[in-house]
C-alpha cells in the first residue's frame, strides 16, 4: 500500500474489512475514458482520443480483472493498437514486479521495476493500492483508467472504427438485462471467491462461500436450456466475467480460497461453457495456468511456505 507516495509495508491482501470481518476491495482511482473523438466519457475528463500506438496496458496473468481487459483487447482486434506489459506472477513485498519470469515482460514504456512506481509517476503523493490492470497514455504520460469494467467497455466502443465489429460485448438492446447480471456475477462470484479467501472471520467466510456456490448453481441452471452464452447466442461481457473466475476456480479458488464444495468440472453446463469459451479464437492465449498457480500460492498470508500444488490436471480444457 502506498501512503502519500511511499510504500509502507510488505504487501498484504487485506487492507480493509467490514463490520463482520469481510474483505473490502479498494475502489479504483483513475476513471477517464478513451473515446473516438476524445470527448469525456461517463466519468473523468476528456482528452483521450482513440489512436493507434498511443495506449499501453499493464496486466497480471494471475489477475481475473486484468485478464478481462486482455480478452476484450483480443476480441475487439486491438492488439496492433494497444501494447501490453505483463508483471511477474508472484506478489512480492512491494506487490507487482516487472521481471523475466517466463510469460512476463519488462516495462519498456516507463522502465519501472514495481507497479507502484507507475502510480507515483502520475501522482507522487498517491495513497492506495497499486492494482492492475492499468491503461496508460503514452502521449500525456498518465494513467487513463485502472478499473477493469471501464476498460472492457471502452475497448468495446471507445476505439470506433479502429476496432473489430465481430463482437459487441455490451449490446444496448440487452443492456437492461446485462447490467444487473454482470453486477450479480461480480458481487457474488468474481469478488465472492476473494471474500471467501480473504475473510478474517468464520461468519464472513461462510457468507461468501454460500454466495459463490449459490451463484454457480444459478448460472448452471441458466445454461441448462441449450444456450451457448449467458445472454443466448451472443458472447457478451457477462461471459467474460464468468469465464475469468471459472478458469481459475479449480487451480486456485477451490484450494487456496477454501471454495471447496465442488470444482467446475463437477458442473455439467458450466464445464461445457468453460470449454466453449476457451475455443473462441484468442481467449486461450490470455490464460496462463502457471502464472495463476504461482501467483495465488505466493500470497504469504494464505500460504506461508509458498508450496505450489502440482495439480489439478487441466488437460481436459487444453490447458
Amino acid at each position: 500500500m502506498l501512503v502519500n507516495g511511499v510504500w509502507t509495508k510488505d504487501w498484504d491482501p487485506v487492507q480493509a474489512t467490514d463490520e463482520k470481518g469481510g474483505f473490502v476491495r479498494q475502489t479504483s482511482s483513475f476513471r477517464n475514458w478513451i473515446t473516438p473523438t476524445g470527448e469525456a466519457g461517463p466519468t473523468g475528463v476528456g482528452g483521450f482520443k482513440a489512436e493507434a500506438d498511443r495506449y499501453h496496458l499493464y496486466v497480471a496473468l494471475i489477475c481475473p480483472w486484468a485478464s478481462r481487459t486482455l480478452i476484450a483487447r483480443k476480441l475487439k482486434g486491438l492488439e496492433h493498437l494497444i501494447s501490453v506489459s505483463v508483471v511477474e506472477p508472484a506478489l512480492l513485498g512491494e506487490g507487482w514486479h516487472f521481471g523475466d519470469y517466463p510469460g512476463s515482460t519488462s516495462d519498456p514504456i516507463n522502465h519501472a521495476t514495481w507497479m507502484h512506481q507507475i502510480y507515483t509517476q502520475v501522482d507522487p503523493h498517491f495513497t492506495g493500492r497499486a492494482t492492475v490492470p492499468v491503461l496508460w497514455d503514452k502521449k500525456t504520460q498518465t494513467i487513463v483508467n485502472n478499473e477493469s469494467a471501464d476498460i472492457v467497455r471502452m475497448f468495446n466502443v471507445g476505439f470506433g472504427d479502429l476496432a473489430s465489429s465481430d463482437y459487441d460485448l455490451y449490446p444496448q438492446a440487452l443492456a437492461s438485462e446485462l447490467e444487473p447480471l454482470t453486477e450479480h456475477i461480480y458481487t457474488k462470484l468474481n469478488n465472492g471467491v476473494y471474500r471467501a479467501g480473504f475473510a478474517t472471520t468464520q461468519v464472513s467466510y461462510e457468507e461468501a462461500y454460500d454466495d459463490v456456490f449459490s451463484t454457480l448453481n444459478e448460472l448452471e441452471q441458466r445454461l441448462n436450456d441449450g444456450r451457448p452464452y449467458l445472454m443466448g447466442n451472443q458472447l457478451t461481457e457477462a461471459d467474460i466475467r464468468l469465464f475469468v473466475t471459472l478458469v481459475r476456480f479449480d487451480v486456485a479458488y477451490h484450494g487456496i480460497f477454501k471454495c471447496n464444495l465442488r470444482q467446475i468440472r463437477d458442473y455439467t453446463y458450466l464445464d461445457a461453457f468453460l470449454s466453449r469459451m476457451l475455443a473462441v479464437p484468442g481467449i486461450k492465449e490470455t490464460v496462463n495456468i502457471d502464472h495463476i498457480k504461482q501467483g495465488y500460492y505466493s500470497i504469504k498470508a494464505l500460504n506461508p511456505n509458498g508450496i505450489v500444488p502440482v495439480g489439478p490436471d487441466m488437460s481436459r480444457y487444453g490447458l
